[in-house]
Formats: C-alpha cells, structure tokens, sequence
C-alpha cells in the first residue's frame, strides 16, 4: 500500500485523498491499483453510500500522469506505460459507471490524469483556484483519460477548441464547458466535505441538496460569450478546414489559436481531431478501448518523447516534431493509431 493515495469511509462515505501534493499529486501506477480495488469494493458494498475524491495540499487536485516516468525510455519503461494506461483507463471507466454518487472536490489544478479521476463523476465541484486543461497536444499525445468521450460531448464544438489547443480554463469557464458541475469557494470547501459525510446522499439529488446549501455563482463566462465564434471556427470536417478557417478571420482570437495549433505536435492534432470526431457516436467503453490502441501506437513514435523533452525535461520549449507540420501528416499515418495493438483490447471485467 502506498501512502501517495488514502483512502477512509465515515459514516457511509468513502474518500480519496490523492497525497502528492509536492508532485501536484501526479498520478503513479501504484495509485491506481489500489484505486481500482476500492472502487470495485465500493460499488458493491452497500454500507458506502457514496465516494468524495480530493487532493491534498492547495496547489493542486491532480495535475496529471507522473509524464515524465511514462516517457522513461530506459529499460522498463515501456511495461511500466503499458500497466499505467491500462489500469488508468479501468479506473476512469469505473468512475464514469459508477452506481453511486461520485463527487470530485477541485481545488486546485486538474489536468490530463487529473481531469479522469473528475470529470466521469456524477458531481464535478470546483473552486475559484481550479484550473482546467488538456494539454496534451503539446507534448505529442492526446487527450486520453476518457477525452473521446466528454470532450464531444461538451457544448457545441469547445471540446474541439480544448482539444486542440489545451486552453487552460478557470472558474465560470469551467462550467461553461460542461467540465465541471458546480462552483464553491475554497472558504466553504471542508465545511461541504463535513455536511456530505454527515448526510451520506446515496443519490444524485440527496447530493444536489447538499451542494446547493454551498454553492455560488462563479461570475461571467468569456469562454460562453466566445462560444458562438469557436462554433463557427471549429465545426470543420478536418484539421486543414479549421486551420483555413481561423487563418482566414481577422480577429485576434482566431490568429492566436491557429499559432497555438501550429506550434503544437502535427501528429497529436490530426490524431486529436479524428479522435474527438469519432467519440461522438461511442460509448464510454469503446472510447477507453479506442485510447489504449492510440496510446501504445503513440509510445512506439517519436513526439511523445520528444514533447516531454521540450516541455517538461530540458523545458526549451522548442520540440522537433516529426513530421514537422500539419500539411506532412497523412490521412493515412492516423488511421494506423486506431488499428488493434499486439498487447490486446483493453479489459474491464
């Protein structure tokens, strides 16, 4: 047992407490495994009426997989990404199934690893120090963790917007784009943990009359009023539509983001995109299926690695893609990611 994740039930509810907050809690292999333990206990067990998920510290809920041990390319490494996807993605399908209230207290930074151990579940409360993202584009993956699904279906065409670029959102945008469900002030956050467990809700609206009694509203959203333009400029039917698209418009907003994309890798935007396109139509099962192919083709390539590099190693910020822009990457070379990977299909049962 690691003491990097805890885990404790009071009175009928269950609670995860991720505790790495040097490491902005980054999620390891061995936090999943027993995280996938006791929410499988727990979704059996009728004595726990419903699971809190926080982290520890003030910086951060979960800012993600531990990235650089998944890019570890020294022997070893490729078992230990292989065993960290596959039992991430069980607990993130665990998660988004789970018979009982789910609720994610966010208080803090949540991104990538950090998005799946929230977004699935049934109550997704944020404070005004949360701040989202999905970054990984620019580091030569995708928006995994269960990105096929939600971010399809955020409203309109934001979770192309979020997918592509990795805006990072906070507050009343966090809302706006469906990632979150509810906004409470970090002030009142332990006084909301203490009435839940007092009350030990065993269903969504027993949840919802807790929460109301904390809830605020977070403000105006910039992210809803520019919603109607990154409808227009994101509901291409590929990467080089959206790309002519934002180019073609004068606005500072539009400039900005097609920069953005251009510097990311071409590989993960062309892959993102027809990923995201693809998750519209499937079931949470099939997305997860659909990312461990994606995630072992991905660790057999080059900007994976080459992006952890740049950004998060050396932190030169000047990653050579391969290939090095958007036009090179071939219809082709992506839908070979989303081909059947010698380790076999991603198991739940």
């Amino acid at each position: 047992m690691t003491d990097d994740i805890l885990f404790s039930v009071r009175n009928g509810v269950a609670t995860i407490q991720l505790n790495r907050p040097k490491a902005l809690n980054a999620l390891t292999h061995d936090m999943c495994v027993p995280l996938e333990r006791h929410l499988r206990d727990w979704a059996k067990d009728p004595a726990v009426k419903a699971v809190i998920i926080k982290g520890s510290g003030e910086k951060a809920f979960c800012a993600g997989g531990d990235i650089r041990k998944l890019a570890d390319r020294e022997p070893g490494g490729a078992e230990y990404r292989r065993s960290f996807w596959h039992d991430e993605y069980r607990c993130n399908t665990l998660i988004g199934e789970f018979p009982k209230p789910f609720i994610a207290l966010v208080d803090g930074i949540f991104m990538g690893g950090g998005v799946g151990l929230s977004v699935h579940g049934s109550h997704r409360i944020i404070s005004e120090y949360a701040h989202f993202a999905m970054p990984e584009t620019g580091i030569g993956l995708f928006p995994d963790v269960g990105g096929t699904y939600f971010l399809p279906r955020c409203p309109g065409e934001l979770g192309t917007y979020l997918g592509l670029t990795g805006t990072r959102l906070k507050g009343a945008d966090i809302i706006a784009a469906g990632v979150a469900t509810h906004f409470v002030p970090r002030e009142k956050m332990a006084a909301l943990e203490e009435a839940l467990v007092a009350a030990a809700p065993a269903d969504k609206a027993a949840v919802d009359a807790v929460v109301a009694r904390f809830a605020a509203d977070p403000g105006p959203s910039a992210l809803a009023q520019a919603k109607p333009q990154i409808d227009r400029l994101f509901s291409g039917a590929t990467v080089a539509e959206i790309m002519t698209a934002l180019e073609a418009d004068g606005s500072d907003f539009a400039q900005e983001q097609a920069r953005t994309i251009r510097a990311k890798s071409p590989t993960s935007v062309k892959l993102t995109f027809a990923q995201l396109r693809r998750g519209r139509s499937l079931s949470l099962r099939d997305c997860m299926r659909l990312e461990w192919r994606m995630c072992n083709h991905v660790a057999e390539g080059h900007d994976f690695y080459e992006g952890v590099r740049a950004v998060i190693i050396d932190k030169d910020h000047h990653p050579k893609w391969q290939p090095a822009t958007l036009e090179a990457v071939s219809d082709a070379e992506i839908e070979k990611y989303f081909e059947p990977v010698p380790q076999g299909e991603l198991q739940f049962d």
